[in-house]
């Protein structure tokens, strides 16, 4: 896990970083990952292999915690250092009971809980216990207390990477947009007018090309003409002379 944080850090001081990528790089416990990651926000550590958050550093920005398909059961009191968490997946674990997610009403602000594939999901009144246990939770397993299916947008989390606000500069850019659209519309069909112009133009004197290439034409016979019949006269004369002789 180490070797493998230094490679996503990228040359980059830790407190530098806000999303971090340690998914597949197989550990039984957080290794190489300290308090010194001050803004970390997102953290993924998906199929690593975890039995325990043992070791699990102070991350007091983080809010969005990936930690599906381990093979964690208990401990989950380790992440309260992290007391911003709106997002928690921890499906495909071993969690068997309500007494062990007991640490996550310590959570002000999660909003989403994941346990889908836990021994859990399969308690009585599992659904009704949680919302009870964890009342800031909007989303258990992708459904709010209504059974109404989170929309994509909640289920990934978007508002922890800062995209609210994208979304209203989008909508502007858009307008914009279309704005900018009418614009190269009316430029192409003024172009499009030049362009034709041009070609009438151009065909008009091509026409009138034409007419003068007959008339060039005309020319050059009537002088070729009169060059014969002068040619013509000029040999008469000598050939009567050459006779007389």
């Amino acid at each position: 896990m180490e070797k493998r944080i230094e490679l996503e850090k990228r040359g980059r001081n830790p407190d530098q970083i806000s999303e971090l990528n340690l998914d597949n790089c197989r550990s039984t416990t957080i290794e190489g990952l300290t308090d010194e990651f001050v803004n970390l926000k997102t953290l993924s550590l998906i199929n690593v292999g975890l039995t325990s958050l043992k070791g699990f550093p102070k991350l007091p920005n983080l809010q969005k915690l990936e930690l599906s398909d381990n093979r964690i059961s208990s401990g989950l009191n380790l992440l309260q250092t992290s007391p911003k968490l709106t997002h928690l997946n921890l499906s495909g674990n071993k969690i068997k009971d309500i007494e062990s997610l007991e640490p996550l009403k310590e959570f002000e602000h999660l909003k989403s809980l994941d346990l889908f594939n836990n021994e859990v999901t399969g308690t009585d009144d599992y659904r009704t216990k949680l919302f009870k246990l964890l009342p800031s939770l909007k989303y258990l397993d992708g459904f709010d207390v209504r059974e109404q299916e989170a929309d994509e947008s909640e289920q990934e989390g978007d508002s922890v990477n800062g995209n609210d606000e994208d979304d209203s500069d989008d909508f502007g850019g858009d307008v914009g947009d279309e704005e900018e659209d009418e614009d190269v519309d009316e430029e192409e069909c003024g172009l499009e007018t030049v362009y034709k112009n041009l070609e009438d133009e151009s065909e008009g004197d091509d026409y009138e090309g034409e007419g003068s290439e007959e008339e060039d034409d005309e020319d050059i016979e009537e002088e070729e003409s009169v060059q014969a019949e002068e040619t013509e006269d000029d040999t008469t004369p000598r050939g009567k002379k050459r006779k007389h002789e």
